[in-house]
């Protein structure tokens, strides 16, 4: 019975062997295949000789030989060693090849992400430049005093459809753009209840002339001063306002009401409320809301326009600040969204309140008037200098004109001192871009080089392009079309009273 015992495990070691020899076969031609090993190849040969070498060995003990327990044993041992351990190597080496094509996707899917963002970095820029054509003429005409009402009418309308297409433009950007993760949130100290007064501003305009009514309810308990991305929260709250009052008709209304909620470990909790109404929805839509593109009735969109990202892009905010949205509506009744976001709060003694109050006061204090100064645009387009020109020089200023950031870059060199009151930045342009411009004139050896405000004007839009351009050393981002009051309010807060002689 033991001599039984003891063949058969020679024998089975033997045949486990066997089966070793022929998956170590197989794994060494799936790791051949899997890179280039020229003549190393060969070293792959001796294990699996080593192998035919004990099988015979186990062959002969047990067809010549007479073993023990302990032989058999060994033998016997020795096989399973063996499959235990070329599974192991055939174990770790997938997984080494599922590492690998994991890296190979994330790299393809990374190139493909940034080829994506490239190829709508370069849209943006041609969609807005002959935007900016339309918007900056439109804008030209619109401030001839002869126009008859009826073409000051067309203006009027071709400037608001010309807003429209921005906006969308504007919200598959940003779609893109926070997928890529390039609009990152900012952290600045601002003023809470400023940027509430500024969205009640915009809207109240937007709902009297719809003919609705606008009303607000402010909770002055809010803290004030407090730290986040400003104007993130006043698009969002925008968008949910103008989305409010493009699905009402009159005789409706339209309500904001701000609350706040709680207040621990200098953080505010505030909820703001928009309520409308509007056409309302039906509770089977409100689960798809949120969703990017997503409409309720197409036959709507020809009626009140929408492309069906607002919500998709107020709530893609709402969620990267640690907030919540919430939406109820009824068919015919109207909607309600409720936001609520945390602030942290920023304690400040009076002192130190007074002391932030004047240093803003200072920093804000830019110029009057465009009157008798002089800019330097710099922009490779002749039509959009044109216009930009133009715009200028309506209140009072008077422009020279440099085709790409090298002519800037000399035309800056060889002025007298403070000559350029502000520069205007185009960033894409042959010879030299604006980002290099800027740098070559801030070093400058000049006392103006560092005091000229540099002003981005460009159709690069993006969050990545407003960051490089501050990077360079300008000190604002407009990007095409800019709003016409918007250029003038950003040049003359930027602008400087100009030094007397010799300082």
């Amino acid at each position: 019975m033991l001599h039984a015992v003891i063949l058969a495990m020679v024998y089975l070691g033997s045949t486990l062997m066997v089966y070793n020899i022929y998956g170590f076969v197989r794994f060494a031609r799936s790791v051949q295949d899997g890179a280039e090993w020229g003549s190393e190849k060969r070293m792959f040969y001796l294990p699996i000789t080593l192998l035919v070498l004990f099988l015979l060995g186990y062959l002969g003990v047990g067809l010549f030989g007479n073993p023990d327990l302990l032989v058999a044993g060994i033998l016997f041992g020795g096989s399973i060693f063996v499959f235990v351990m070329y599974r192991f190597l055939e174990r770790v080496t997938k997984k080494i090849r599922d590492n690998e094509r994991l890296s190979t996707d994330l790299l393809v899917a990374e190139k493909s992400n940034q080829v994506k963002t490239e190829f709508l970095a370069t849209m943006s820029h041609e969609m807005r430049t002959p935007m900016n054509v339309i918007m900056g003429l439109d804008s030209i005409a619109l401030k001839d005093p002869s126009l008859s009402s009826q073409t000051r009418e067309y203006l009027e309308k071709i400037g608001l459809s010309a807003q429209h297409m921005l906006g969308l433009i504007n919200k598959i950007l940003y779609i893109n753009e926070s997928e890529s993760h390039i609009a990152a949130l900012k952290n600045d100290e601002f003023s809470l209840h400023a940027a509430i007064n500024q969205v009640n501003a915009i809207a109240q305009t937007l709902c009297e002339g719809k003919g609705l009514a606008y009303s607000v309810d402010p909770d002055e308990s809010i803290h004030d001063a407090c730290v986040g991305d400003e104007t993130q929260v006043k698009e969002m709250l925008l968008s949910l306002l103008d989305n409010a009052v493009k699905y009402t008709e009159a005789p409706g209304s339209v309500s904001l009401r701000i609350r706040l909620c709680e207040t621990a470990n200098d953080v505010q909790t505030v909820s703001f409320t928009v309520s409308d109404t509007g056409i309302g929805m039906s509770e089977d839509f409100l689960s798809q809301l949120f969703v990017a593109f997503s409409q309720e009735d197409g036959s709507m969109t020809s009626r009140y326009g929408g492309s069906g990202l607002s919500l998709a892009r107020s709530k893609s905010v709402v969620d990267r600040m640690g907030g919540s949205i919430e939406a109820t509506s009824k068919k015919g009744e109207g909607s309600t969204f409720v936001v609520t976001l945390p602030f942290v709060v920023v304690c400040k003694t009076g002192e130190e309140a007074a002391d932030a109050s004047t240093s803003a006061l200072e920093e804000q204090q830019g110029v009057e008037s465009l009157e008798g100064r002089c800019v330097l645009v710099v922009e490779d387009q002749e039509t959009n200098a044109e216009i930009v020109a133009d715009l200028l020089e309506i209140e009072g200023a008077q422009t020279e004109h440099a085709e790409n950031g090298q002519v800037a870059v000399e035309m800056v060199a060889k002025s007298q001192p403070y000559h350029y009151d502000a520069i205007l930045m185009d960033l894409r342009m042959p010879v030299m871009d604006g980002y290099t411009a800027t740098r070559h004139i801030r070093s400058l050896d000049r006392p103006d080089a560092q005091a000229v405000p540099i002003i981005a004007l460009t159709a690069n839009a993006f969050q990545s392009d407003v960051d490089q351009s501050l990077d360079a050393g300008m000190n604002a981002h407009l990007a095409k079309p800019a709003d016409a009051d918007l250029l003038y309010k950003t040049l003359m807060e930027n602008m400087r009273e100009k030094p007397c002689q010799g300082e």
